[in-house]
């Protein structure tokens, strides 16, 4: 017997299988049949009402937009046709999620494809775009304070001068909501609007109700039917307050609470978990000072200490804040427009065993006509450097958190408001030296005819001691014991390789060694370490061949860090280290604290860094067969480099990096190279020349091509001419590098409440940071860039200097 002989049969019986007497109807239904046939029929049944785990998910199976279904802790992903379908087979398994639903939804839309396709009425549809990324918000998290109720009421919306719109709520709070409208309302997003409660005016009467409700609106999300706006509460009297949170906390147990903002800060401190340790430039916070600006803090990451110790001279002191005097910070924010105040070059004179630095803005260098002088002979130094300093200005209306928990203090502690309610803006070193441009500017020898000493004025006077706090960024794996600023002289052997170098850093089991000249130790052998210097004030201690072992490698190879090796005896150098610090505490600089005070500090500045970051951080995802650039990290403000790979993407927050990654280039460029790295030896680089146009119909048109693949130093000027005539001209450096594990302690708070109210997104969201495997950024380096070709620079953005020019 086939149960096809038996379909009508059991379609009668479906809506019956929930009924207490389904047993006596079920006999009366099949009294004519055999045996055999009734005990297929019953087998049938109990497979179609067993309970269904499987997911539904059409959203690259359908033609049409696929929305997100919630049910008994699945996430479905259903188009309008299989939605309805997914409710009528619910209804008749009485809101049971069964094997009948499953196939009765998939049954469902398979038919509906294959009639489409049969009256030629759908396309074909093509394949995922493999390029676009979605991007994660960086810093800039709705924080709320009190739950939210997915509560669903209609409401009307008005603004002066316009019509009403009707919709429904999505979610509500006491000072907010979620509403969602039909896509062609009239409003405008930028002024408040009035919203009325309809069902609530109904069943109480308050006067705000009756008049609507004045809100504000923080942000907007559409569909190709309806547009979602994220509301604040601005109006409204004390009595309208009582009475919402009344009825938030009456139906608290019979509604979910609303979690989409939480996940949304867990996503993004998630995600930054990955980035900050391997931030590359060198975050500093000013403070105004009379008429001028100060730099007082500086906060370093395990990848950034490389450029705050080029400043740092032979006393151990730095020497940054006279090179970012408050006169330059001045100029550059005063006159926001001009990208001359923002590029720097260094590079540094050692006479008498002192170091003296000297450094120039571009704008200062045009100014005194000193430009191809200080270019040509800095670079030709060893210490030459070429630095962008970018700024922003903090915004101390909204909170320093980046995340608040409902019931959460939206604050930290007053000495730690105080402080930050005192920087003015948040800065950023960026070190865009490269070693092969060096050459590039040693061309600009050929125009300049004016003496080497007329450099001077550009020597900076020398500090005689630190005057700015250094704050680390907090990771779970960081060392736990203080370091401290410390200079000796080291010697260093592992078999048959040998290496002077000079420590930049100390802890009692621990060191950070600048080496004279790179070299790869194996990890897996100890390396000994012999401290000439020190031997002579650690009398009868041998400070010679002690074992330390490899923990890190930076700069291919210069700068190392190492850990003593430990075993059952005590390490001589351990001992010596640990008294050296202890007698020196005073007069030793503290680099960082273990459990230190300083912490929450550090995390609030780190939360005004991720605000204002001027690269794009992207995150390399591993798939079932490779990997992919999944996602870009952005943040609120406006940034040329996600705006020209959002123009090809059609949804909000996609971006389309095809002119990045195809013909190889993913591959090529970024997943082989990570393959091959380890997340201790940071990240490297390479650039990308990027030619920009505007096609007839509005399109953006990006080529992108490294200066190698150009050809020499005329091919490179002849493409960024004609990348100019077309359109603009654009220059990227593409950091890259490994990730470690996950950083879930920094989130664990926000991860218990999501888990509370919806444990699978907490699951989905810890595995996908567990998919996350590298990580890099993208920066924009074009002014820089420019000036490594003086034939072009000087006939687009210069006046001869002299004669010569």
């Amino acid at each position: 017997m086939s149960l096809d002989e038996h379909s009508a049969l059991i379609e009668q019986l479906k809506p019956l299988l929930m009924e207490p007497d389904f047993q006596a109807i079920f006999d009366m239904l099949t009294k004519d049949e055999s045996n055999s046939t009734r005990f297929l029929l019953k087998m049938e049944l109990n497979r179609i009402s067993a309970l269904c785990t499987r997911i539904i998910d059409l959203r690259d199976k359908s033609e049409l937009a696929c929305e997100e279904i919630e049910d008994g802790g699945r996430q479905h992903y259903l188009d309008e046709p299989a939605k309805e379908s997914f409710k009528e087979s619910m209804a008749l398994y009485h809101g049971k999620y069964t094997l009948g639903v499953y196939e009765h939804v998939i049954d469902a839309h398979r038919r509906r494809k294959t009639k489409l396709q049969e009256t030629g009425n759908v396309a074909e549809v093509s394949a995922p775009e493999p390029y676009i990324a979605t991007g994660v918000v960086l810093g800039s998290y709705f924080n709320r304070s009190e739950e939210r109720m997915n509560y669903s009421i209609r409401i009307s919306a008005v603004q002066p001068g316009r019509g009403e719109s009707l919709g429904i709520t999505v979610d509500l709070s006491v000072g907010g909501a979620r509403i969602r409208l039909p896509l062609k309302h009239s409003f405008n997003v930028d002024n408040p609007i009035r919203v009325k409660l309809l069902e609530l005016s109904d069943e109480y009467y308050h006067e705000d109700l009756q008049q609507g409700v004045e809100y504000q609106i923080v942000d907007t999300e559409t569909n190709s039917e309806y547009c979602w706006m994220r509301l604040k509460r601005v109006g409204g009297s004390d009595a309208l307050t009582q009475m919402l949170s009344n009825l938030i906390k009456g139906y608290k147990f019979r509604y979910k609470v609303d979690i989409n903002d939480i996940l949304v800060a867990a996503t993004g401190l998630g995600f930054e978990r990955h980035y900050l340790p391997h931030l590359p430039h060198l975050p500093i916070f000013i403070e105004p000072d009379a008429d001028n600006y100060k730099i007082t803090h500086k906060l370093l990451s395990r990848d950034n200490q490389q450029l705050q110790y080029y400043f740092q001279d032979e006393q151990d002191i730095s020497q940054l804040p006279n090179m970012i005097t408050g006169s330059r910070i001045k100029a550059m924010i005063d006159e926001p427009d001009n990208k001359d105040h923002t590029l720097f070059f260094c590079f540094t004179f050692h006479s008498n065993g002192r170091v003296y630095f000297y450094s120039a803005t571009l704008a200062e260098l045009k100014e005194t006509k000193l430009l191809s002088l200080f270019l040509s002979f800095g670079s030709s130094k060893p210490s030459w450097k070429t630095l962008k300093l970018t700024y922003h200005a903090i915004d101390h209306r909204k909170s320093y958190k980046a995340s608040i928990l409902p019931g959460d203090d939206s604050c930290y502690s007053a000495l730690t408001e105080a402080q930050l309610k005192r920087f003015s803006h948040v800065l950023q070193l960026i070190d865009l030296t490269d070693p092969q441009a060096k050459e590039h500017y040693l061309n600009w020898n050929s125009r300049s005819d004016k003496a080497t000493n007329e450099l001077k004025v550009f020597g900076q006077q020398k500090l005689l001691k630190n005057n700015v706090k250094l704050l680390s960024l907090q990771f779970s794996e960081r060392r736990n014991e203080a370091r401290f600023s410390f200079k000796t002289q080291v010697k260093a052997s592992q078999g048959k390789k040998v290496v002077t170098g000079t420590t930049r850093d100390i802890s009692s089991k621990g060191l950070q060694l600048a080496l004279e000249q790179p070299i790869h130790f194996d990890r897996t052998a100890p390396i000994q370490l012999t401290f000439p210097k020190l031997q002579s004030i650690a009398g009868k201690t041998n400070l010679s061949q002690l074992p330390y072992r490899l923990i890190r490698e930076r700069q291919s190879g210069s700068s190392i860090h190492l850990a003593a090796v430990m075993g059952h005896s005590p390490h001589i150098g351990v001992e010596f280290m640990n008294k050296l610090i202890t007698n020196n505490r005073d007069k030793l600089e503290k680099l960082t604290e273990a459990n230190s005070e300083m912490k929450e500090l550090a995390d609030a500045l780190k939360n005004l860094l991720v605000r204002n970051l001027d690269s794009v951080p992207f995150f390399i995802e591993k798939t079932v067969k490779t990997a992919k650039l999944s996602t870009l990290g952005v943040s609120a403000h406006k940034n040329e480099i996600t705006d020209l790979f959002a123009a090809s993407a059609s949804r909000p927050l996609e971006y389309n990096l095809a002119s990045l990654l195809k013909d190889g280039r993913l591959k090529q460029d970024f997943i082989d190279p990570i393959r091959a790295m380890k997340h201790q030896t940071g990240l490297d680089y390479f650039e990308l020349y990027l030619q920009i146009s505007r096609q007839s119909l509005g399109e953006v048109k990006v080529k992108c091509i490294t200066p190698n693949e150009i050809g020499d130093t005329k091919a490179r000027e002849h493409f960024i001419t004609q990348s100019q005539n077309l359109g603009r001209f654009m220059a990227l450096r593409v950091y890259r590098g490994v990730t470690d594990k996950p950083d879930l302690s920094y989130v664990r708070k926000e991860m218990e409440y999501i888990t509370i109210h919806a444990h699978h997104k907490a699951k989905q969201l810890q595995e996908r940071l567990w998919r996350i495997v590298g990580v890099g950024e993208l920066l924009d380096i074009t002014e820089e860039v420019l000036l490594r070709y003086p034939d072009l620079y000087q006939q687009t953005k210069l006046e001869p200097e002299n004669s010569l020019a």
